[in-house]
């Protein structure tokens, strides 16, 4: 049985980690967040140790440290803030702790860079929350990609709205510093997903990037991508909103739909499984997807010519 620590104890994600950490067969023994609404944790690990602020729960995990094997934290699980990541990745590496990050791991590549000089200096791992890999709908379209003796690139289409209410650029999500903006902030898993299937980045071109909604297009060694993501409840199909839905989520390949929207909630003890069994998804593999939300987020929108998103015609 493993000790965990978790930072960002009352964020939206973090009951998933909780889940997770029960779910595998370990404990949480010591959990942080500056908003003391966790009432989530005795559901899970109500004996675990509650802070809410960081200089006493780096003192408790040090003193856990020295305490003895017993006693120390092994894995500390990283649900806050995406812009303080990379921060709280380090804590857990110097701590002798691996990490478990959620997505997206840092907002810019060269945080990448920085983190695997830690892990050479300490020996830990930082690992990521990448469920879209260990999906098995994912896994089988991949499998299905590589196969193919296919005479050009797949077409793709991919749409995600997820509503969210007046709230969500009122918090640090509506903060491009803070969240690195919505392609970052709701896309990254997704841009992963494409790579994972797709393989290498061609081109990104980038049509519209703004607080709710952003749009693109994406080329890879084997698919021509368009990108449609929104928080916006009018992007809603009329048809969905007909029937009182707020969200929408549609991948087609070569105009065929695929189905991934089932088994969602069991992906982070997946990934937990296999974080624990040293089959981890690492710092490099997220390169490739954190290249591309830094580069949508700084690039100069381009025309509406070419391949663009049909939604973006709205």
């Amino acid at each position: 049985m493993k000790n965990f620590a978790l930072i960002g104890a009352a964020g939206y994600i973090a009951p998933r980690h909780m889940k997770a950490i029960k779910d595998t067969g370990n404990r949480l023994v010591a959990a942080l967040d500056p908003n003391d609404s966790v009432g989530i944790i005795d559901s899970h690990f109500p004996d675990a140790e509650f802070f809410t602020e960081f200089e006493r729960f780096d003192r408790h995990v040090d003193k856990m440290r020295r305490v003895g094997d017993d006693k120390r934290i092994d894995y500390v699980s990283i649900c806050s803030p995406n812009y303080l990541h990379d921060s709280h990745m380090r804590f857990a590496l110097r701590s002798g702790a691996d990490a478990i990050c959620e997505k997206p791991l840092v907002l810019n590549p060269w945080n990448i860079d920085g983190l695997q000089e830690i892990e050479r200096d300490t020996g830990r791992k930082a690992n990521t929350i990448l469920q879209l890999r260990v999906h098995p709908a994912i896994i089988a379209l991949r499998d299905q990609v590589a196969a193919q003796n296919k005479d050009g690139k797949h077409e793709v289409d991919l749409t995600y709205i997820t509503s969210r209410g007046h709230w969500y650029l009122q918090s640090w999500k509506g903060d491009v510093k803070k969240s690195g903006g919505i392609a970052t902030n709701i896309g990254v898993h997704f841009f992963d997903m494409l790579h994972y299937i797709f393989g290498a980045l061609q081109a990104n071109v980038v049509h519209a990037n703004a607080e709710t909604r952003a749009s693109g297009y994406l080329e890879y060694e084997r698919a021509r991508v368009r990108w449609f993501l929104s928080v916006d409840y009018n992007d809603v199909p009329e048809a969905q909103q007909a029937v009182g839905q707020r969200t929408y989520r549609s991948i087609t390949v070569d105009g065929q739909e695929i189905e991934f929207s089932g088994g969602f909630t069991d992906l982070h003890t997946r990934s937990y499984e296999e974080i624990l069994a040293g089959r981890g998804f690492g710092l490099e593999e997220n390169r490739v997807a954190i290249e591309t939300v830094s580069t949508i987020r700084n690039a100069s929108l381009a025309s509406l010519t070419g391949d663009y998103h049909p939604f973006l015609k709205k």
